[in-house]
Order: C-alpha cells, then structure tokens, then sequence
C-alpha cells in the first residue's frame, strides 16, 4: 500500500519502522520542522526525522498544515493512506478527505478515554491500573474518530510515563501493521466511540509540578510517576527546590502532619503524607544540578527528624 505517514517523536519512530518493515511504500514522510535545542540553540532533527533520512525515505517538514503546501505534496505523492502518529499538528479536513482510504492515528489510550495531547500521563497521575493503544480513523473532532483496534496492557505500580511510553510505542507499531491489513484487505471494522466515557488528557505544564504533602501517598506517588520526566514533580527540602524523579510506596503509617519529614539518612528519607500514609523519596535533582539518590542529597544536605517540607 502507498503510505505517507506524519510523525514526529521517539514515540512514531517504530510504527514508521513497522510500515516499511512490513514492505508498505512509504512515498512520504511528515514531521515537525528542526528546532532550536540546548543552549547552542543548535537546529535539531525529529527522530522521526533522523530515521527517515538514515533509510533514504523523503521527508516534508510544512510549517503549517492549512495554507495549501502540505496539501500540494500530497496530492503530488497521491497515497492511498495517510497514518499519523504524534505528529503534533492537526490536519485540515481537505488532507483528511485525500486519500482513498482514509487517515488513521496511532493513540496511546484506550480511547474514548484520555483523547488529547498527554494521555499517556494523565492515565498515570489518575491512578489507571490499565491503558493500551488505539487505531482510529481521524476526523475533524479531537480524536473521535471511529475505532479501527484496540490493545490493553497493565500499568505497573512503579512505571513512570518515559517507561510507559517506550512500551505503547512498540504496541502501536505491532497493532498498525494488523489494523493496515485489515484495511487494505476490506476487512477493516470501524466502531463509534461512545462520546459519554470520553475525558480529556490536556497538555502538561510546570504548574503540575508542586507536590501538595496534603493528598494521599499513591496519589502523590502517581504525580512523580506520571510527570517524568518532564515537567517533573517538585518540592522544597532544607530551603532548596528539587525535582523528584522516583518515589515509593510504604506500607508504614504515621499520626504525623502532612510534609512531616519521618526519616532522613543514609537508609532512606521518608515524609509523610495525607490519610497516614508515608512516601519514601529515592531520587532527588535539586536546581542546577544533576540528578542524584536521596542518600546523596542528605550527605551535603543534611535534614533533621520533624522538619517540614514545603511544596
């Protein structure tokens, strides 16, 4: 089949890799313009970008998506089918309605739930025990386009989303190439989504960070989890800012007020949360510097029993 396919992260470069795996002709390639990285502000490559290049595929970086170019490349590509995944733009309904059949979207979630631009975080930091990778047809609504397949798989208790998101990755590669053999066999059954289950995973930002000590060790748990690793759950310790890149559960409970710091030395530090329940914090990166255990953080920044600390 002739496949143009729009991409941009690590998360799409598998699925790319899959398609032409699979002998597919990719005509094609879609991806985010070179931006600006570290600070040389140096242009840097999408990985989908770089993958593409290195197998001598063609590749299109359009600024925008509605001002005729884009629409122009593709009708001189002419493919049969479009499939997109995390491109991160959105597709005018004159791209969506070219090709014969149709446009297709890898998404990480088991849609209707978490449609958005982070549904990888946000089943995270709700606390989902399960999420898995959708195939859907893409419409001119933010992912609500008819259900082509669906794959589940369980969320560990101590995965964080960069974890979590190199798993759907290879998942949404091996349920693409199945869902593009149904299509292009005529075998292919679209489902409705049902509108009323649907939430919304928004994009991410730094005002997530702050850990309020008020909310439950699993949920304080879940936003570490969940925001690594970037923008990165945060808190205050001895006056100093740190990001906390991985936390874990206790079975312990205490009496003590929320933010109360339990234990600080070299066999752990724990703090204490809402409901009784105790998070133990196991990696730290306070401003400027490099991550790093909690054990080293008390070595140069010693902390006292009792001492609160300040979200």
């Amino acid at each position: 089949m002739r496949i143009v396919f729009m991409g941009t992260p690590d998360f799409a470069v598998p699925s790319l890799k899959a398609l032409v795996e699979a002998g597919h002709e990719v005509c094609g390639v879609f991806t985010q313009p070179d931006k600006p990285k570290n600070r040389g502000m140096k242009l840097q490559q999408s990985p989908v970008k770089e993958y593409a290049l290195s197998i001598g595929l063609s590749v299109f970086q359009p600024p925008k998506m509605r001002d005729g170019e884009a629409l122009g490349i593709l009708q001189g590509l002419k493919p049969d089918l479009i499939v997109v995944a995390a491109y991160g733009k959105i597709l005018p309904t004159d791209i969506l309605e070219l090709p014969q059949m149709g446009c297709i979207n890898v998404h990480s979630s088991l849609l209707p739930r978490y449609r958005g631009a982070a549904p990888i975080n946000w089943a995270i930091l709700n606390g989902e025990d399960e999420t898995g990778i959708t195939i859907m047809y893409m419409a001119a609504g933010l992912d609500t386009g008819d259900m082509l397949a669906q794959a589940v798989t369980p969320i560990d208790i101590n995965e964080n989303a960069a974890q979590l998101f190199d798993r759907l990755a290879l998942l949404g590669a091996e349920l693409l190439i199945k869902a593009v053999e149904q299509i292009a066999a005529g075998t292919a059954k679209a489902v409705p989504q049902d509108d009323n289950l649907s939430c919304y995973a928004p994009m991410l930002s730094k005002e997530l960070s702050p850990m309020n000590w008020d909310k439950t060790a699993r949920q304080l748990h879940d936003q570490v989890r969940g925001l690594y690793p970037w923008p990165a759950a945060t808190t205050v310790l001895d006056g100093i800012r740190c990001k906390v890149l991985r936390t874990e559960l206790t079975m312990e409970t205490t009496d003590q007020a929320p933010g109360t710091v339990l234990q600080a030395d070299k066999k752990g530090l724990r703090v204490a949360c809402g409901g009784g329940g105790v998070l133990e914090l196991l990696e730290l990166q306070p401003d400027g510097k490099k991550a790093m255990t909690a054990a080293a953080f008390l070595m140069g920044h010693p902390i006292s029993n009792s001492s609160s600390v300040v979200n």
